[in-house]
């Protein structure tokens, strides 16, 4: 059976306006006059529309620039924002309009009991939820045609207390600024514009009537900014007329006093009360029929237990277990008895799925991307007035609880980041991030345009030609950039297909692995078999970019016969100013059991101190340090000084311990001779780590691993380290 949809006017114009157009028009906005004044009154009408017309602007521009799907202001979150935060705004913003629906029928039964007092409140109420559920279970279409003749009540309502100027003496002598004597329930103790205004203001907050019934409209994007933009539009010439009406029928001591004003001064009072029972009943029919669907809309993305027998439609297209589902919530609602102790929380849930709206909006206009092409546009200061004003109404209503209602979103949010939740539609926060990084470059090259060193971190350049090479080294390399580093591998092609295929099969599981240990890496296929050519190419490249990586990596088979790609690379590595880490693991050893790190500090300059340098001994420390703290390890420092002008006193062991910030158990010693006798000696150790001397072929350092029989790492500077700062 084809689904029946809706158009601007039914699935739109009329909830909208029946939503907002509800109880607090009828027997309380005499009372706001009565406080306020005329021109405080008209103050908290504007400041609130202010908020709810931003917020129809942006929910609009938005809608004409995306396919929305159901669920409304869900739909919209989750499309640009990520489901995680649309799903924990859609949760409780579906709870509050559930439970809004037992507050609607406790209105509508107060304004029933005048004329059956004598009845039990229990099951007026329970009558009324099953007249409701009724409805809305026959269809949706069925409930809107219901909706049509409460919407022609309410027209005639209005008319009635438009006519009360011509069946009442009128006194033009308006008190246009308030004294705010308060109301009934304090005794007259007094109020303020502010209490007045949280008063008024869920009076406007139906502007997502419309937008919930999105997966049911024959056009969206269409419907619903005519819809809304229209009804809110309405609706305030409404609200505005109607203050002076009060003004002028009743002195503002019977305002104040009197919440029946409207009926007790109307032209025909009944139909004013039938107007004040049709709002109601037609704002819980409204959100009965709308939470529904933000809950399918959930299903349907999986967001929640049972996701899919929430989502499963009937014949008719009807949502029917989210309904059933929406309908035990209602009862939960009605059984409480008392809602005023949790409609507080879900007042802020509205005004937070508001400020999400806004800041959907913001966040679109601000990013630019090609994509956001809306045919409604807005300035940037609607949705930014939208947003501030959205977030400054939830604390101006009370702090308290708009504190524990984001701490239920929050909540919301954690347990939907631990599903690890994915839409196959996408989202907008890689334009985001993006966008905050191109900023972030932006600001960090007008501040300096060479890279500072005190922000060096590891980010690895590793050129592979077999798996073995990552193979070997996988541990190391993440011991070395974890947590902060990162990695690009470049693959060169290999002319075998086959081979090609299980090189580029290796990649993608080894840079997954590297991605679940929270680790940033990627990796490309370079169409070509020259080892110097492609690194020297893609170094001279990759300068030109800000997130560049700093450092080559490579690891050297220490059984080869041929060395002399790896030299060329070094003299490549430093004319491209990139630093380089040449790992030469021993075959049978490897890394044995990662605990303690030898580093080989030599030619350290005789004026060190002064000049805040170590030579080429940077990188290698800086190395020999991370490695410690992902290990957690111990480094032995041995320091070769053949330089009779260098004297190294015990105090100048302790300002270079002192200087570099080695870890406590660190020791640090002085040697003098030949490299690779000393590292002969020294055998207690799983990894040596070397600076490159000027001129030290990689034959010497494969010597130096095979006669030690320890693997080892050999650093080459680039001009960006420095393990004193």
């Amino acid at each position: 059976m084809i689904k029946k949809t809706f158009g601007t006017f039914a699935g739109v114009f009329t909830p909208t306006t029946l939503t907002i157009l509800g109880v607090i028009m009828y027997i309380r906005q005499p009372w706001v006059v009565g406080n306020a004044g005329v021109l405080g009154a008209i103050g908290i009408v504007l400041l609130a529309v202010a908020i709810t017309l931003t917020t129809a602007l942006s929910l609009s521009s938005i809608t004409t620039n995306v396919r929305i799907g159901s669920g409304g202001a869900f739909s919209l979150i989750s499309q640009s924002l990520g489901l995680e935060i649309g799903g924990a705004i859609g949760i409780p913003f579906y709870f509050a309009q559930a439970i809004a629906v037992a507050m609607y029928i406790f209105g509508f039964r107060e304004g029933l009991q005048i004329l059956v007092p004598n009845v039990n409140p229990v099951l007026l109420d329970i009558c009324i939820f099953g007249l409701v559920m009724a409805i809305a279970f026959i269809s949706t279409s069925f409930a809107f045609k219901i909706q049509y003749v409460i919407l022609g009540i309410i027209v005639l309502s209005l008319v009635s207390i438009y006519g009360s100027l011509f069946v009442n003496e009128l006194d033009f002598n308006f008190e246009w600024t308030g004294k705010y004597p308060g109301s009934i329930e304090n005794d007259f103790g007094g109020s303020s514009f502010w209490i007045v205004f949280a008063v008024f203001f869920p009076a406007v907050t139906g502007v997502m009537a419309g937008a919930n019934m999105s997966g049911d409209l024959t056009n969206p994007r269409k419907s619903i900014p005519l819809g809304t933009l229209s009804s809110v539009l309405l609706t305030t010439i409404i609200y505005i007329s109607l203050i002076f009406v009060a003004a002028v029928i009743a002195s503002p001591d019977e305002l104040a006093k009197n919440y029946n004003v409207f009926i007790d001064k109307a032209l025909f009072g009944p139909i004013v009360l039938a107007g004040l029972l049709g709002a109601t009943l037609s704002s819980a029919l409204g959100s009965f029929v709308g939470a529904p669907r933000i809950l399918l809309a959930l299903g349907e993305k999986n967001i929640l237990p049972k996701s899919q027998k929430l989502a499963k439609l009937s014949k008719k297209g009807e949502p029917v277990n989210a309904m059933l589902v929406t309908a035990v919530i209602v009862l939960f609602g009605i059984s409480l008895r008392n809602l005023n102790t949790i409609a507080p929380l879900l007042t802020m849930f509205f005004m937070i799925t508001y400020a999400m709206v806004n800041v959907v909006a913001l966040v679109e206009q601000t990013l630019g991307l090609p994509s956001y092409r809306p045919t409604l546009k807005i300035p940037l200061i609607v949705p930014a007035i939208g947003a501030f004003g959205s977030i400054a109404i939830m604390f101006i209503l009370s702090v308290i609880v708009a504190l524990f209602s984001l701490i239920f979103i929050l909540l919301f949010y954690l347990y939907l980041v631990k599903m690890n939740i994915k839409s196959a539609a996408g989202d907008s926060r890689s334009g985001l991030f993006t966008a905050l990084a191109e900023w972030a470059t932006k600001k960090t090259n007008a501040l300096r345009p060479q890279r500072e060193v005190r922000s060096w971190r590891p980010d690895l350049l590793i050129p592979v030609t077999a798996p073995r090479e990552l193979r070997s080294s996988y541990k190391l390399i993440q011991s070395i950039i974890y947590p902060k580093g990162s990695i690009k591998i470049l693959a060169l092609r290999n002319e075998n297909e086959g081979e090609q295929k299980n090189i580029e099969s290796f990649l993608y599981n080894a840079i997954k692995k590297f991605k679940e240990n929270e680790l940033s890496a990627s990796y490309t296929v370079i169409d070509n078999t020259d080892f110097n050519t492609t690194i020297n190419v893609s170094m001279q490249s990759l300068n030109a970019a800000f997130f560049k990586p700093n450092i080559v990596f490579v690891s050297v088979d220490s059984l080869s016969n041929d060395y002399s790609y790896y030299d060329r690379l070094l003299i490549d590595a430093k004319k491209n100013s990139f630093g380089a880490i040449i790992y030469i693991p021993f075959s049978s050893a490897s890394l044995a059991i990662e605990k303690t790190i030898n580093l080989w500090m030599t030619n350290i300059p005789v004026d060190w101190k002064e000049t805040f340098s170590v030579g080429n001994n940077n990188l290698s420390t800086l190395i020999s340090l991370l490695i410690c703290r992902n290990w957690k390890g111990l480094i032995e420092v041995h320091i070769l000084n053949n330089n009779p002008a260098l004297t190294l006193s015990p105090n100048d062991i302790e300002d270079l311990r002192t200087m570099v910030r080695f870890p406590k158990k660190t020791t640090i010693d002085i040697k003098q001779g030949d490299l690779l006798e000393n590292v002969n000696m020294e055998k207690n150790s799983d990894i040596n780590v070397f600076c490159i001397e000027a001129g030290m072929p990689i034959e010497t350092m494969v010597k130096i691993v095979n006669q030690s029989r320890i693997s080892a790492i050999f650093c080459a500077d680039s001009e960006f380290e420095n393990v004193l700062v």
